[in-house]
């Protein structure tokens, strides 16, 4: 069982994720450019755009450069162009997600704060508001919707998805214990049974071969034609005997070595190895024993536990079916391997007959042990009629040195879990790759339409702020004066007003000469006395220049309820 995965294929959606958030954030920065110009808040608008495709770039980059250069070097192109604040956003939610450690967190979100205002101030007599003060309104304004709001989203975010991996590898780590739990109850019942059968079966059959053996004696001198007969059945007998030991052994627990042969710690040593080869010359075989590479001693359990049942059952298989062939038997231990290997050529006798064929289990035992420390092996006939038994096993298998015995191989016949998918790396930080079920989708809109809603309160900020600086102009307004342009008067908030053109018609003197049109403002007409108004008349000649300003008096109707008109 392997560590988790977050995704079925977590690498797969990052290059897409990688430039749809730079993508989103380029144009909410470009949208909030395109606002504040409209608004008429934006000098130097060429450099501004410049200076937002560089924030772009750099936020594309963000894999790799360093959370702390990418936030603080974003933080200072917002403060000197507020048109970077989404890009600083999303640089601000990506870093505090992906930064585990709370003070650090806090010190790099201060500091890009606190560097975004600086950089506002020391900016804003040249490239913004046109005061350090107002520059400093402004950074106060962007910092907290450009990094203190972002980050403490992403701090959020975070947050959530380290409490989940850690919640999944605490569920990963119970499933394990469960199933090694059920591995060893499994391990004690096949023990149990295994001991019941020594126990009685065992028994049984010991008193059946001693009984046999009393017969055998009795019938060699009572009746010597009927000594064979039980001479078969004490034989028959220790077979039984022999396959017994052999299934308790299977039954037992997985890694406990099968057989009648108690094995020691010079188990599968060159010792041990030359011993088997010895015991089989003994027996009339022709043995070569060919050993290359240092001794197996300083090797685990069950590495020269296996070494020694591969030759082992090497060597039976030749004692049954091709005792008068020559024999090797190669072992090769260096480069941080093992291999072992029992070769016999081709009988010269006529060959075997089929009743004589096995039924393979040995081999498949050796098989399964061989696999279950990380090896190969194979076992094939030879072209020349001979026949090949070899294993390659890991000199220290995974896991480390076992003290006899090997981890319990996983259940078969249990579905694999979903916990145990490797992880091929860290989660992607920033908008999540698309899953199948849509939630990637969902996350990213959801993180797309709060950027935007954090633009739009920058937008908001930026406006509150070039609203409020002076217009240079101190004192009460000018008054037009005879000369100016119908531009200046009207510069100055000089407009026509229709109600009091109205109201001057046949009550205002004679225009001048040489008067070719005339405004009647509002702002000039005052009451005067009770029943009078006093309204203002700036006349303008064929240029547009004014050459007038009279002031005269017309009389006001006081308003009155529709019965008191006489």
């Amino acid at each position: 069982m392997g560590p988790i995965s977050l995704s079925p294929h977590p690498a797969r959606g990052r290059p897409v994720a990688r430039t749809a958030g730079a993508g989103l954030a380029g144009l909410l920065g470009l949208g909030v450019y395109a606002v504040v110009g409209r608004l008429g808040f934006l000098p130097h608008p060429s450099l501004q755009l410049a200076v937002l495709a560089v924030g772009t770039g750099l936020f594309a980059l963000r894999r790799r450069l360093p959370g702390a250069v990418l936030l603080t070097a974003l933080a200072a192109l917002a403060g000197a162009v507020p048109a970077v604040g989404p890009v600083t956003a999303a640089a601000a939610y990506c870093v505090a997600r992906r930064t585990a450690r709370p003070r650090l967190r806090a010190r790099l979100l201060a500091c890009a704060g606190l560097l975004l205002v600086v950089c506002a101030t020391a900016a804003g007599p040249w490239l913004g508001p046109g005061s350090a003060a107002y520059g400093l309104a402004l950074g106060l304004a962007l910092a907290p919707t450009a990094v203190v709001v972002p980050g403490l989203v992403g701090t959020a975010q975070g947050q959530q998805g380290r409490l989940v991996r850690a919640l999944r590898e605490r569920g990963d780590a119970a499933e394990r214990a469960r199933r090694l739990a059920d591995s060893e109850a499994r391990i004690h019942e096949r023990s149990r049974i295994a001991a019941e059968m020594h126990d009685l079966v065992g028994h049984r059959l010991s008193l059946v071969s001693l009984h046999a053996g009393g017969l055998e004696l009795a019938l060699e001198r009572a009746a010597p034609e009927l000594r064979e007969e039980a001479v078969l059945v004490r034989r028959t007998t220790r077979d039984a005997m022999r396959e017994l030991r052999q299934a308790l052994g299977v039954l037992g627990p997985l890694g406990r070595d099968t057989g009648p042969d108690p094995l020691t710690d010079a188990t599968g040593t060159r010792t041990d190895i030359e011993a088997l080869v010895a015991q089989s010359r003994d027996g009339g075989i022709a043995v070569r024993l060919d050993w290359m590479g240092p001794d197996l001693d300083a090797r685990p359990a069950p590495v020269r536990r296996a070494v020694h049942r591969v030759v082992r059952e090497g060597l039976t298989n030749v004692h049954r079916y091709a005792p008068d062939a020559h024999v090797t038997v190669a072992v090769r231990h260096g480069g941080g391997q093992v291999r072992v290997g029992v070769r016999n050529g081709a009988r010269p006798g006529p060959p075997a007959p089929v009743a004589e064929a096995g039924t393979g289990r040995g081999l498949t035992g050796l098989r399964e042990r061989v696999e279950l420390l990380g090896g190969t092996f194979e076992a094939a006939a030879l072209p020349s009629g001979g026949f090949r038994v070899a294993a390659a096993l890991p000199a220290e298998p995974a896991g480390g040195p076992a003290s006899g015995r090997t981890a319990s191989a996983p259940d078969a016949s249990r579905p694999p879990s979903t916990l145990e998918a490797p992880v091929t790396g860290p989660p992607a930080a920033g908008p999540p790759a698309a899953g199948p079920d849509g939630r990637g989708t969902a996350a990213f809109l959801t993180l797309g339409l709060g950027l935007a809603a954090l633009s739009a309160l920058m937008v908001v900020g930026i406006a509150f702020v070039y609203a409020a600086q002076p217009s240079g102009r101190t004192g009460p307004a000018p008054l037009p004066r005879v000369g100016m342009t119908y531009g200046e008067v009207s510069a100055l908030g000089v407009h026509d007003n229709g109600a009091v053109r109205a109201a001057a018609t046949g009550h205002e003197p004679p225009r001048p000469a040489g008067a070719a049109g005339c405004l009647y403002p509002f702002n000039g007409a005052t009451e005067r006395r009770p029943g009078g108004l006093l309204i203002a008349r700036y006349c303008f000649d064929a240029a547009q220049r004014l050459i007038a300003v009279d002031r005269f008096d017309v009389p006001a109707v006081r308003d009155s309820t529709p019965w008191e008109i006489p």
